[in-house]
């Protein structure tokens, strides 16, 4: 499975036979999106930055909200969650989605606004490559990125939802999630990441994406 990061928490993940767009965003957050396409598009919440479905060509299935599902041989599940810490009432409510391409189970957080419950925790179950927002601001901050990366142990984390030159909104920086995860010296952004079926002795790590116009 190939994943690129298309700017906000907006990702394609690109699998052997099907292609997946999260989050798809509208024009007025400063990135382009261009007009990627998908067999399947999910959204987190209703905002435009996150539920811009227009964005993607190709008929896509368009999946929105808590559920199982299964298409084109991808299996999702939607985990109801709230995009504050106050059960919905500031922001109302998001969906984490656990997607199964080319055998790898990845995570999309979406605008988590809270830390995950126990329960929220074992219903997820396995995570291998976790997306997780680490801007703060109207979703989790660094420290709390950290934390829950640490109790689902994925064995990819990979920061979305941060300030970059082309967001016009205000967030923090990725370098503050970074230094939560103690990594260091940390490598220029990848354009992209390539992962297959994981071995049970993998470390950790954190994978930095670029955003490309």
């Amino acid at each position: 499975m190939e994943i690129t990061w298309l700017g906000h928490s907006c990702f394609r993940l690109r699998g052997k036979e099907a292609t997946i767009i999260t989050d798809p965003y509208h024009k007025g957050l400063g990135y382009s999106l261009g007009k990627p396409s998908a067999d399947i598009v999910t959204l987190s919440h209703s905002h435009p930055g996150h539920s811009f479905d227009k964005g993607v060509s190709g008929q896509p299935r368009v999946i929105k909200g808590p559920g199982e599902y299964e298409v084109a041989g991808v299996f999702i599940t939607g985990i109801a969650t709230f995009h504050d810490r106050h059960g919905g009432r500031e922001r109302g409510g998001n969906t984490v989605y656990l997607i199964e391409l080319d055998e790898v189970k990845v995570c999309h957080l979406g605008d988590l606004g809270h830390m995950l419950s126990e329960g929220q925790v074992e219903e997820l179950g396995e995570v291998e490559v976790l997306l997780v927002p680490v801007g703060g601001v109207s979703t989790i901050n660094a420290a709390q990125a950290a934390e829950t990366a640490r109790l689902l142990e994925p064995k990819v984390i990979i920061p979305m939802h941060f300030k970059t030159e082309a967001l016009n909104r205000e967030l923090d920086p990725v370098d503050r999630f970074l230094r939560e995860m103690g990594v260091k010296g940390a490598s220029a952004p990848q354009s992209k990441l390539s992962v297959s079926r994981f071995g049970p002795s993998e470390e950790m790590r954190v994978v930095v994406l670029e955003y490309r116009r």
